[in-house]
């Protein structure tokens, strides 16, 4: 059994797949276990560390009501990955050339696509199945466009682009030194307001009710309301821009690859998986809106994919649909400590050290990303061994970070 304690302090059981969890993480868990939409227990997959409001590494099924900010603000964030034909010996000596090459291709941190060479191009229709579903969203509630700057032109111009923060590309090689492209990335700056106009709405809605809450984060919309189908409709729209964002990366890293390595192809599917988000499943012959805030699926024979940190090793994996965690897995190391105490306890010179080898960022900049900042991801591993099993494992040679 891979559950190492259970608390009833709540009014459901919470299961946590670790022993390594700190005591904010648990308080969070209790409150989120004393919510009379919850049903019937809540989950810690072994990554599992606080957030806001709700624990990262969380899975949370409810009945007839979904929690705004457990979903967050990062809708849809995930990964995708592609294994290709090359192998080791047919990448350059010098990757930092081929590093510029991609980050030349793909915006990275606050930077995004220029309008003007977006608009009526290719680029600007790989967005437009979204256009009309957007447009019913925001003409229902037009704060979403006035909390972003040019929003019209915002969310076309960061299709493709990559963010900051935990967001990354890699170059990886695996077991048999077969070359993949690997990308973790989210619904970007709409997803973002999306999520913070919801997760406002929700409060005031709570408040409006006089619901008494452990914390306000945890304010949800009711199935029936106005609200919970305006929610589920905008929370659709973001998670399937975040698949497009993603794909539109990989299609762009591809073509970089293409244009300085051998002729190869790709080998086998792709594999793509959300790990913010929300989902109507059943469960125990109910059906629930399971929220895996920081966890992915793991249904029976499912691929999904496991990162390290910028300097650890990462992990596809095939899910073993245990019930017990709701058919999931964690969603990757998950944080040891905030970027603040990481800054301050690191500097570029540990973050050259711990990131020797790989061509990356090494400026103050990332330090907050640096490896000793998570936690070690082969004991992530061993804790969820029962809800998946190891098909890959890659390490990067690459890393390209906002």
């Amino acid at each position: 059994m891979p559950i190492k304690q259970t608390l009833h302090k709540g009014l459901v059981p919470v299961h946590i797949f670790t022993d390594d969890i700190e005591h904010e993480a648990i308080a969070q868990l209790l409150h989120i276990a004393n919510l009379s939409i919850v049903h019937p227990h809540v989950a810690a997959m072994p990554d599992v560390h606080a957030g806001i409001g709700t624990t990262v590494g969380s899975v949370i099924p409810t009945r007839s009501a979904i929690i705004p900010a457990a979903v967050g603000v990062d809708i849809g964030c995930g990964m995708n990955a592609v294994r290709t034909t090359l192998t080791t010996s047919q990448l350059p000596d010098n990757l930092a050339r081929l590093r510029s090459a991609i980050e030349a291709s793909i915006p990275v941190g606050f930077e995004q696509h220029e309008w003007d060479k977006v608009r009526g191009s290719a680029h600007g229709r790989v967005g437009r199945p979204l256009n009309d579903r957007l447009d019913r969203i925001v003409a229902k509630h037009q704060g979403i466009m006035k909390m972003q700057r040019k929003f019209a032109q915002t969310w076309i111009c960061q299709i493709g682009t990559l963010g900051g923060g935990n967001h990354f590309l890699e170059i990886c090689l695996d077991e048999d030194q077969r070359v993949w492209v690997m990308l973790h990335s989210g619904s970007r700056g709409v997803g973002n307001v999306i999520g913070r106009y919801f997760i406002s709405a929700a409060k005031k809605d709570m408040a409006r009710h006089h619901m008494n809450l452990p914390d306000k984060d945890l304010s949800y919309f009711s199935e029936g309301s106005q609200w919970f189908d305006d929610y589920v409709e905008a929370v659709e729209w973001a998670q399937d821009y975040a698949l497009i964002n993603r794909r539109e990366m990989m299609r762009r890293t591809l073509e970089v690859l293409a244009q300085h390595l051998p002729p190869f192809k790709l080998d086998g599917e792709a594999i793509n998986c959300h790990h913010n988000y929300v989902a109507r499943e059943t469960h125990g012959n109910e059906l629930l809106y399971v929220t895996r805030k920081g966890a992915i699926s793991a249904r029976e024979g499912e691929l999904g994919i496991i990162p390290g940190s910028m300097g650890a090793k990462s992990y596809i994996v095939r899910g073993k649909g245990n019930p017990e965690s709701f058919c999931s897995c964690s969603h990757g190391a998950g944080r040891r400590m905030s970027r603040s105490e990481a800054k301050r306890r690191f500097d570029r010179f540990d973050l050259a050290q711990q990131t020797s080898g790989i061509e990356c960022r090494k400026d103050g900049g990332v330090i907050d990303e640096i490896p000793a900042a998570y936690k070690d991801i082969d004991e992530v591993m061993a804790h969820q061994a029962d809800l998946v099993e190891v098909v890959h494992t890659l390490r990067q040679v690459i890393c390209v970070k906002g």
